[in-house]
């Protein structure tokens, strides 16, 4: 007989302003403490010299990690010229130097070529695999790591400020799957010099902005005061990428059985107008819309033929 799971169902998003020296999944387990609920995750690993947004999903909203996970990212972060690490942060051991220090004109001009589609070589201090082991675990080792490039998206690259010859600050825009860290080796690399990331913060994931963040000290406050589920954002926060579909109770009922149900004519078109090619986890997601009841979400499905099909559902109470 399998273990029933212990704590609370709890629903919903928290958007964690995740401080510095803490891991992803410490972050996790302090906020699903806080909540005392049964499920937990995360949407986007941040390291743990890295501050900045870290949305949580409880419960139900579990389900919905693959949305954020796919979301644009924006990320702020200063890069001092001069020193590469074998880390490529401020963690690691000095393995290079250069005298040379950019001025501002020659770093905006060098941010175009990192701008678009580019190839990119991960750190070898990344929790990519090879041959089944983590690349910093084998670095970690003394192995000599080698990875492949591979292609990732830059949407908008800025300098931001050049508070000292040695800094630059950056802001980034970005897809899944992009190493800051790399970007700022490569960057000094087209300079003709060394450099490193030496702060990093993560300010948006997908529609989770930084302006609805909360500090882990103010959530545990909160929670003191009985106050914690007024952080709580609703489980459908991290699918605005997809078209809603409001649904009757009865059609509701249908959708948690796992059964079909058929579109108005009205409905039909409107989910048809608004389709676009999109892709998550491996997924075809470009027919896929999400059904809600009174403002709750009942399940996400394709809606093809006049026919709407659930594929997830999620099991919430009103």
């Amino acid at each position: 007989m399998a273990r029933r799971r212990k704590g609370l169902d709890v629903h919903g998003w928290i958007v964690l302003d995740k401080p510095l020296d803490m891991t992803s999944t410490q972050a996790v387990s302090a906020v699903r403490r806080i909540f005392n609920a049964k499920k937990a995750g995360h949407a986007g690993t941040l390291d743990p010299l890295a501050s900045g947004l870290l949305p949580i999903a409880l419960g139900e909203a579990t389900k919905t990690v693959p949305f954020a996970v796919e979301g644009e990212k924006i990320y702020r972060f200063t890069v001092k010229w001069g020193e590469r690490t074998d880390t490529l942060d401020t963690e690691g051991e000095i393995v290079a130097t250069s005298d040379v220090r950019p001025d501002r004109a020659a770093i905006e001009a060098a941010l175009a070529g990192f701008i678009g589609d580019i190839e990119q070589v991960p750190p070898v201090y990344s929790a990519i695999k090879v041959d089944g082991e983590r690349a910093y675990d084998l670095a970690r080792d003394g192995e000599a790591v080698e990875l492949e490039a591979r292609q990732v998206h830059v949407s908008a690259l800025s300098l931001m400020d050049c508070p000292s010859p040695d800094m630059a600050v950056l802001e980034m825009r970005c897809g899944k799957g992009v190493y800051v860290r790399s970007l700022a080796r490569d960057l000094a690399f087209a300079l003709g010099t060394e450099g490193h990331v030496a702060a990093l913060r993560r300010i948006r994931v997908g529609r989770f902005d930084e302006a609805e963040s909360t500090r882990l000290d103010v959530l545990e406050e909160m929670a003191h005061k009985g106050a914690a589920s007024e952080a709580l954002l609703p489980v459908q926060t991290a699918l605005d990428d997809i078209p809603a579909l409001a649904v009757t109770e009865e059609e509701a009922f249908q959708l948690k059985q796992g059964r079909s149900i058929v579109l108005l004519p009205r409905q039909a078109q409107e989910l048809k107008t608004q389709r676009r090619p999109l892709s998550i986890a491996g997924r075809d997601c470009s027919f896929s819309a999400l059904a809600t009841c009174k403002d709750q979400a009942v399940a996400i499905g394709d809606a093809r033929a006049g026919k709407f099909q659930p594929w997830r559902v999620f099991n919430l109470t009103p």
